[in-house]
């Protein structure tokens, strides 16, 4: 998609983007939409326009991902029909740190709008009633940042789909699937290090099932996932049973078509398919940010695995959030990489 006219940052401001976010007020971003028509049938397109407002008298700062206005790469918006959540059906992406030029200024008093097609990207093949909003769990990268941007209202449309109002689409069912590694557009180098990754990831994730399988519940544990609470616990140590098993006994394909910038992204409703992309390749193989601790990070995403979100981008980040809010904490990919690739070190 198209960026509007006006979005713009440059590097200069990178200072200010590391102090700027605990003092912006809960809405001076606000977020409204909107459809032409209210009523839609199975061949038309599922087209919103978002309008995004600065409301405050100085500049904001939103990670360029975290908008409509570049293609979708993570869920923006959630979208019940009938009351029942809609899935994602889009890319989810692994990314470094943010740096100043991943984030759009918005200038006091700006507005910015973008049409977004959301059939493409949800599944709204089923008859029904479909409630919309924007609605971003942490809008920034800073845990402290949360709420900068509000939640829209939301908005209904109907939806005479080519599926029966009340059907219940099956998810893939991947158990099924045979255990192993395929690759897929990958030179004879590539090969190598995606194998060597494997094995990495499938080493890690091990090692994170046996650290839960003990109820440990040390350094290691609170400085990802934040404070000891037994529920959540029981989810990470129920996430890592899944992760560990999707890499040791599914069907794996990792494909090494993707040029774009980032690390990885899989489709979190298409099992068991990871993209790895630019910076997947200089990566080391263990350690921050590792290619095997890529793969983890992309396994979790899976809603066959964990249903992971990409709440906040690096250590930093991921440690800030545990603090902060442990529960979006344990739903947060890196977090899981990090646990994994445990480095530095901690018991």
């Amino acid at each position: 998609m198209n960026i509007k006219n006006g979005l713009h940052i440059c590097a200069s401001i990178l200072a200010g983007l590391l102090s700027f976010s605990s003092h912006a007020a809960a809405k001076d971003i606000q977020v409204s939409l909107s459809t032409d028509k209210s009523t839609l049938i199975e061949s038309d397109d599922v087209l919103l326009n978002v309008t995004m407002k600065n409301t405050s008298s100085t500049s904001q700062y939103i990670l360029k991902w975290h908008t409509p206005f570049i293609a979708a790469q993570q869920p923006l918006f959630e979208i019940y029909r009938d009351g029942v959540p809609v899935t994602y059906l889009g890319p989810m992406v692994k990314r470094p740190t943010p740096k100043a030029s991943d984030y759009f200024e918005l200038k006091p008093g700006a507005i910015y709008q973008q049409k977004v097609e959301l059939s493409a990207l949800y599944d709204m093949r089923t008859t029904g009633h479909y409630t919309i909003q924007y609605q971003i769990d942490t809008p920034h990268t800073q845990p402290d940042a949360k709420g900068l941007v509000a939640p829209s209202d939301a908005i209904s449309v109907w939806i005479d789909g080519s599926l029966p109002r009340g059907t219940v689409i099956e998810e893939q069912a991947p158990s099924s699937l045979a255990g192993g590694l395929t690759l897929n557009k990958c030179s004879a180098s590539q090969a190598t290090q995606v194998k060597s990754a494997f094995t990495a990831a499938q080493n890690m994730s091990t090692g994170g099932n046996d650290y839960l399988s003990t109820g440990t519940a040390g350094q290691r544990y609170t400085t990802w996932f934040g404070k000891y609470d037994s529920s959540r616990y029981a989810t990470v140590k129920t996430h890592f049973v899944a992760i560990k098993d999707a890499l040791q006994n599914k069907a794996v394909t990792v494909d090494c078509s993707c040029t774009d910038s980032y690390y990885a992204y899989v489709y979190p409703s298409q099992p068991y398919k990871i993209y790895v992309c630019k910076a997947f390749w200089p990566a080391p193989m263990t350690g921050t940010d590792s290619k095997g601790g890529t793969l983890v990070h992309e396994m979790s995403h899976f809603y066959a695995v964990a249903s992971t979100k990409d709440n906040v981008y690096g250590q930093s980040g991921a440690k800030k959030l545990a603090i902060s809010d442990p529960a979006k904490a344990i739903m947060n990919a890196d977090s899981h990489e990090y646990f994994v690739e445990n480095t530095p070190n901690l018991p």
